[in-house]
């Protein structure tokens, strides 16, 4: 493919969805409210079958959870974005005397990686529809015909309830130049950037305003007063969903000495597998490439795929390869992001030195993302969330789903804010307040 060939879809794209946005902010709420309504039906009732196309294409996770990912993205998604007000006048401040006002956006630039290809666009459509926005999506080429098949029913449902044709779009032949192409836009007026740390760097430096995630690291305390065995059941309902792919999964447990046996001995009930020092450097050398960056060939494959792979023997129904550590830097793979189920474990003596290890795990990589504590304490929980330099501090529940909304009461989404401090421009959930600006009006009163 030609780089002029390259432009000119991208400009095709831009400007059908232009013009159809255009169109669709002069729609009223209760029209863009019918919309949302039938994308998150058609959407949810297509659950099934995108994750079984996103497995079959990528060969990323399980079927089974990425069912329960996607009806988390339409439908828990849109039951908190369902009664925003997102069209004309949204809020009157009396005693201020201010009116506010909601803006659309325009056109949205939406990359989609490959370890939630589906859920991702489901959620970032729902969120632009919402917003009276159109959206072009750069699709991860692993994941290309299920992205192009969730955007085919989203821009279906959309059209059969009202909406003008070209609101959700996917480039057809991805490639970096095309997604550069798309992020560099004129006409783009917002880019949600999901994926790897360079696709995101390179959003926020395209020009254009974007909003973008890094990667994830994310530590987990288990306190001498924590109770054990829900906070080991938390951390491998969570480890093992989807084979660990969700960037918010746990990859590091930082365990306090006195709590150490009971948590093995309640990890092994689990089918936990400890791994001696030669597993363990076996597996060291598969989980980062050359390069140091993250090995594609065990993300989201299970613990007993990744020994087969390496040349470990396992019991088939081993749930986690777990590897006990004492050192955290960029050169040992278990003291960073691991997108499958594998876990370092380190020792600490006291909560005061746990927390120390959790920040050295986020400062290590991570930062800004999600930290994790088990305790029955709330003081250590508050101690722990002054000092973690993360944006979600989750307490008692399990990392992946705990931080996108689905067992916490924060906003349910796929993108997740990491703050200044983990190169984002937020610490939220990005949800449809982020794709709408507001105008005011407002009336003098000295």
């Amino acid at each position: 493919m030609t780089e002029v060939v390259k432009v000119e879809e991208i400009e095709m794209l831009v400007e059908t969805a232009k013009k159809a946005q255009a169109e669709y902010e002069h729609f009223s709420q209760e029209q863009v409210d019918a919309i949302v309504k039938n994308v998150y039906q058609k959407t949810l009732d297509n659950a099934e079958k995108l994750a079984i196309s996103a497995n079959k294409e990528t060969g990323f996770g399980k079927v089974s959870d990425k069912i329960i990912k996607n009806t988390f993205a339409s439908e828990q998604v849109y039951e908190s974005i369902k009664d925003l007000a997102t069209v004309g006048i949204v809020n009157r401040r009396k005693e201020d005397k201010i009116i506010e006002i909601a803006v659309p956006l325009g056109v949205v630039a939406g990359l989609i990686p490959s370890t939630n290809p589906t859920a991702t666009v489901i959620f970032k459509s729902l969120i632009a529809l919402k917003t009276r926005n159109a959206i072009v999506f750069s699709p991860h080429p692993k994941a290309l015909q299920s992205i192009l098949m969730a955007a085919e029913i989203i821009e279906k449902a959309a059209v059969e309830a009202g909406a003008p044709s070209g609101l959700v779009q996917v480039i057809q032949e991805p490639t970096l130049d095309a997604t550069s192409a798309l992020m560099k836009h004129e006409d783009v007026s917002l880019i949600l950037a999901t994926g790897g740390k360079a696709m995101v760097q390179a959003a926020y430096s395209s020009g254009n305003p974007a909003i973008g995630v890094g990667p994830g690291n994310v530590p987990v305390l288990i306190d001498a007063t924590a109770d054990i065995a829900h906070a080991i059941d938390c951390v491998v309902s969570s480890k093992t969903f989807d084979n660990g792919i969700i960037c918010a999964s746990e990859q590091a447990l930082v365990v306090d000495k006195s709590v150490k046996d009971e948590v093995i001995k309640n990890l092994k009930a689990k089918n936990a597998y400890f791994m001696n020092e030669e597993e363990s450097a076996k597996v060291s050398q598969y989980i980062l490439r050359d390069t140091g960056t993250l090995n594609p060939e065990i993300v989201g494959k299970s613990a007993a795929d990744v020994a087969e792979l390496v040349g470990i023997s396992v019991p088939k129904e081993t749930s986690i390869l777990i590897s006990e550590q004492s050192e955290i830097g960029h050169h040992n793979p278990y003291s960073r992001e691991k997108l499958t189920p594998i876990l370092g474990l380190f020792t600490v003596d006291s909560f005061e030195t746990g927390v120390e290890t959790c920040k050295a795990l986020l400062a290590n990589e991570g930062t800004g993302h999600t930290a994790v504590i088990h305790t029955t304490s709330d003081q250590h929980a508050e101690i722990f969330g002054l000092e973690m330099r993360a944006s979600r501090i989750l307490v008692n529940t399990l990392g992946a789903l705990g931080a996108i909304g689905a067992t916490t009461k924060l906003a349910p989404s796929m993108t997740l804010g990491c703050g200044a401090m983990g190169g984002s421009s937020t610490t939220d959930n990005v949800t449809a307040h982020h794709l709408m600006n507001v105008k005011r009006i407002a009336y003098g009163v000295e």
